[in-house]
């Protein structure tokens, strides 16, 4: 892939982030692969696609691109937009089969919340390997003959992705704030412009230094008791503490001091970092969304059904779980880490996991594997299992 391409995408497709983008989906050589050449599948978000096929670009080898209708891996399988359908319709219609003598198909990690491997491997007697949950780890993962280590299993909020996450909520919001001010507002558009990117890039970079006070259990005023949809605890609020100083001693520099200017650009301030606050928990691949009800649920491991299989611990993106080989037993001792996207839950073959409400209600493996989460948490979208 031609390098100036590859940069071009990636800066125009975290600026939309926001929008499911979708490419064509069917099955792509890279290399010059034979018959016994690993096969690989992703989703059809299209900046996916794209990074998956740069991580591979040195390995000669089959892509399967899977409809999940423009959307990416985690947020398509949790939501119910990457099925059972969609891996096995390519698997069956993009003619792979006829490319290699081998059935072994590898996913990515993160498509385990929704994509159930005993379903893939009934219907098409391929056999689903779980891949690394980032594509940069794909060559690593080759090299050590398909096993994964600990750090290719866990989900990281490096400083690339939180710069992505601050670009992706700048970006739109810049735009409309133009357009309008443009209109009304002139003599504000580039300090408004510097306002409106600067704050998300100040809360995104310095997460790592803040994270630990925030919140996810913590109830408040929404779509019901356990929504909280403004994050705005003590932290936003220290934050906008501090934008309020910065533009206090701006202001005291550049000879613009007053209470009319103050009054402005602090109101303007706390509005973005309300807006940021919307979903701040649920901006980022470590914590669950404010907006989610799902975030109260406990994971509960019965160890009478429990036989070690070990796939709970091959597919938690927190490395919630460790399994004991000899007594064959798997342990929870990182629970309070779950992140609540059910993955353990949809892959474990004896229904062992289930999820637990705070008033004692189970919610049953049946369940997270047939209703998926809509965008404000609420298991409302039921996909048919083939």
């Amino acid at each position: 892939m031609n390098l100036v391409n590859y940069i071009a995408v990636n800066i125009f497709e975290t600026l939309l982030r926001v929008i499911p983008i979708p490419c064509k989906t069917g099955v792509i050589k890279i290399g010059k692969p034979n018959r016994t050449s690993p096969v690989f599948l992703t989703c059809n978000y299209h900046l996916t696609a794209k990074r998956v096929k740069r991580a591979l670009h040195r390995i000669d080898c089959y892509l399967l691109i899977a409809n999940s209708n423009g959307h990416n891996v985690w947020c398509g399988a949790t939501g119910g937009h990457f099925t059972n359908h969609d891996v096995i319709s390519v698997l069956k219609t993009s003619g792979i089969e006829k490319l290699v003598d081998h059935k072994n198909v590898i996913l990515p990690q993160l498509a385990a919340s929704g994509i159930e491997t005993k379903h893939i491997e009934k219907k098409t007697r391929w056999k689903v390997i779980w891949g690394p949950v980032y594509a940069e780890d794909i060559p690593a993962f080759i090299e050590n003959n398909l096993k994964k280590t600990i750090e290719m299993r866990e989900v990281r909020f490096s400083l690339v992705q939180r710069i992505e996450m601050a670009i992706m909520w700048a970006f739109p919001f810049s735009i409309i704030a133009s357009l309008i001010t443009i209109c009304f507002w002139p003599e504000v558009l580039l300090p408004l412009n510097a306002l409106l990117w600067g704050l998300p890039f100040i809360i995104f970079v310095s997460f790592p230094f803040y994270s630990r006070w925030l919140d996810p259990k913590k109830k408040g005023i929404g779509f019901s008791k356990y929504t909280v949809i403004f994050d705005f605890g003590r932290m936003p609020l220290i934050l906008w503490g501090l934008s309020l100083v910065c533009l206090f001693g701006f202001s005291i520099m550049t000879n613009a001091l007053t209470w009319e200017v103050i009054f402005r650009w602090g109101f303007m301030s706390f509005i973005v970092i309300l807006i940021i606050s919307l979903d701040l928990m649920g901006s980022t691949p470590i914590s669950k969304s404010g907006l989610h009800e799902d975030r109260f649920l406990k994971i509960v491991l019965d160890e009478r059904k429990c036989k070690g299989a070990g796939f709970c611990e091959q597919v938690c993106p927190k490395n919630c779980y460790e399994v004991d080989k000899i007594r064959h037993i798997a342990t929870v001792p990182r629970a309070d880490e779950c992140v609540q996207c059910g993955a353990c839950i949809v892959q474990c073959p004896f229904d062992a996991l289930y999820f637990q409400s705070p008033e004692g209600e189970i919610l049953s493996p049946e369940s997270v594997r047939k209703y998926k989460l809509n965008l404000i948490g609420k298991r409302l979208a039921k996909v048919e299992r083939e």
